[in-house]
């Protein structure tokens, strides 16, 4: 398989995701290392975001909640290359009504090979790499190939007959 790299700026693109029982944890997070986050963009899922920007005291872009179809707008921007780092703290011990967009949100973070954080632990290990102070080139795979195959699909002419 052959590899694209996909360049992260000095100044990275940070989503903020946290279920309902862990928001107050992400919360904390965002105050804890404020002093980093400011340096960077911050989008996030609807309040989330908001409680994150009350913290931070910058703007912070804020996408749909979750459930309305924030899970999905970040996963999108994922896939077009402008989130460097996703932070989702989810609750693990809550079943969510959404399971199949965290799920794909999750998804979409490995096939581009964005880091994810699920936790705080993790989280903090990210941001404080040194690799958060500067360029990064990440490797992604060159999907071109897989997007450009051919299916063995035979589509006939004519479309459907009968009544419609």
């Amino acid at each position: 398989m052959t590899y694209k790299k996909i360049k992260m700026a000095n100044r990275k693109r940070i989503a903020l995701v946290a279920h309902d029982g862990q928001k107050q944890s992400i919360v904390d997070w965002a105050r804890y290392n404020k002093g980093i986050l400011v340096e960077h963009e911050i989008l996030a899922t609807g309040t989330t975001g908001g409680l994150v920007e009350k913290v931070l005291g910058v703007p912070v872009r804020k996408l749909q909640s979750g459930p309305l179809g924030g899970d999905q707008q970040i996963g999108a921007l994922i896939v077009e290359g402008k989130v460097d780092f996703l932070m989702f703290f989810w609750d693990p011990l809550q079943p969510q009504p959404h399971d199949p967009d965290v799920k794909a949100l999750l998804r979409m973070a490995v096939v581009w090979n964005v880091p994810v954080a699920c936790d705080r632990s993790t989280a903090d290990f990210i941001i404080s790499s040194p690799l958060m102070h500067g360029e990064y080139e990440r490797l992604v795979p060159d999907y071109e190939a897989y997007a450009k195959r051919s299916l063995p699909v035979e589509v006939k002419a004519g479309g459907r007959k009968g009544k419609e």
